[in-house]
């Protein structure tokens, strides 16, 4: 049976409330979401969190009651706490009204199978959260294989990449590399490497892509670095018909990715 907690000093709440933190979230190896949709996402697709913090409103609805159920079933701690333990552990005024705590998946780049789907993401040194979180969700939109992160780039598992993401932080492969260590993995293997620039000649629409593609997006200011660029198989610009010069990120990645797709149509 869930307990009921009241105090914010309870080790459970502090706990979970820690993993707003990095360098907690590092070395418990676990990561919050929140909100009915998302934690359906991550029970969809075979994902239960170890521990649970739901409302009293929320513990009625019967899709959050199946997923506390089978969370416990699976031996996860869960606990009933009022609507403003929630908000200081989700770091929101308006809290959803269920908050769980997951393994983080490995995100080394070894397990991936580059075969299991013919369109990869690859980003680097991206710095928003909320681009990455958008990215996954595009990718999930797509039916791309995942999401891997180049060099210095955000946490995918902070709160508000998982909140961007709406559930595909799930559903999608994430992995993490050095450029070196990602270049050689490639090259190892099949894959058409396709990179977004501005000095490109190559209109996106004009294309040609291959299966499986790794589609390359760069940092939010600089865009990506010249030897970076010159690795590529494929450098590719979207016309800006406006004053600005590129899309952002986040846009540019979902702009290329439904084109992408498009084109084997």
């Amino acid at each position: 049976m869930p307990r009921q907690v009241t105090a914010f000093s309870n080790a459970t709440v502090k706990r979970l409330r820690s993993l707003r933190d990095k360098k907690h979230r590092r070395d418990e190896g676990l990561f919050l979401a929140e909100g009915l949709r998302i934690l359906t996402e991550a029970r969809d697709s075979g994902r239960l969190p170890e521990i649970l913090a739901f409302s009293a409103e929320g513990a009625r609805h019967p899709l959050a009651a199946e997923i506390i159920a089978a969370a416990e079933a699976r031996g996860a701690e869960a606990i009933e706490v009022p609507a403003d333990l929630l908000s200081k552990m989700s770091g929101k005024d308006n809290p959803q009204m269920l908050l769980g705590a997951y393994r983080q998946p490995d995100t080394a780049l070894e397990p991936i199978d580059r075969s299991a789907a013919p369109l990869w993401i690859v980003a680097q040194a991206l710095r928003d959260p909320g681009n990455i979180g958008t990215i996954l969700r595009t990718g999930d939109a797509v039916g791309a294989g995942g999401l891997i992160l180049i060099d210095d780039c955000a946490d995918p598992y902070s709160v508000e990449a998982v909140r961007a993401s709406m559930g595909a932080v799930f559903t999608q492969q994430v992995a993490t590399a050095r450029w070196p260590e990602f270049v050689a993995w490639l090259r190892a293997g099949t894959g058409q490497l396709v990179g977004t620039s501005l000095r490109a000649i190559h209109d996106y629409l004009d294309a040609a892509y291959d299966q499986p593609c790794f589609l390359l997006i760069g940092n939010e200011q600089q865009g990506l670095p010249a030897d970076y660029e010159a690795e590529c198989d494929l450098l590719v610009k979207i016309p800006m018909a406006g004053r600005a010069d590129s899309l952002n990120a986040a846009m540019a990645t979902a702009v290329m990715a439904f084109a992408v797709r498009a084109s084997w149509r």
